[in-house]
């Protein structure tokens, strides 16, 4: 299978089928619908993703125009007492909704995923990436240990939260396109 990842642009009838797929996938991994202060991010997706020029969000497509897996990437914008001393919107991006439709799993697509979030990290000069993940998740904490992510606090609450953390090497890099390939074979 062909698969394209691109960066979501401010077309609306895109950013709509963006928001039914990660709606569909919050249902499904964690059984619940729209969360407003879990969720303005996916409602409000230009104000958080695309008009910000140090954030951005891509989205993996099948040759069909299916659409397979997404990824964001924004400056820090949590207040975690726990972490004011650590993290700020200058120097810390921060990755969300990382999803990948159950079929294209284990094929190396949310690693390709995260490697162009950390590249644009990178090229926007962040020095960290934060993102928090839930144990409940199966193999959520395996994938971004392997990504080089360290638990920063494990919160031990309901959600079984674990705020994990990345420093960001800080090769320069020259993206070769804006359209990213990949084979994925299901």
């Amino acid at each position: 299978m062909k698969v394209t990842i691109k960066k979501l642009t401010n077309d609306c009838e895109e950013i709509s089928n963006v928001q039914k797929f990660l709606f569909s996938m919050i249902k499904q991994e964690f059984g619940y619908d729209y969360v407003p202060e879990w969720h303005q991010d996916i409602v409000k997706m230009d104000e958080y993703y695309i008009s910000p020029k140090r954030n951005d969000f891509f989205v993996a497509y099948t040759e069909t125009g299916e659409i397979i897996a997404t990824i964001g990437i924004r400056a820090y914008d949590k207040d975690f007492p726990e972490f004011r001393h650590l993290y700020s919107k200058d120097t810390t991006s921060s990755i969300w909704r990382l999803f990948v439709d159950r079929r294209c799993r284990r094929c190396g697509l949310a690693s390709k995923m995260f490697s162009i979030a950390e590249n644009f990290a990178n090229e926007m000069k962040y020095d960290d990436i934060y993102l928090h993940t839930h144990k409940t998740l199966p193999g959520a904490l395996e994938f971004w240990t392997k990504m080089g992510f360290v638990v920063a606090l494990d919160s031990n609450d309901e959600l079984e939260t674990v705020h994990m953390d990345k420093k960001i090497v800080g090769l320069d890099i020259n993206p070769l396109a804006n359209d990213f390939y990949y084979a994925v074979k299901l």
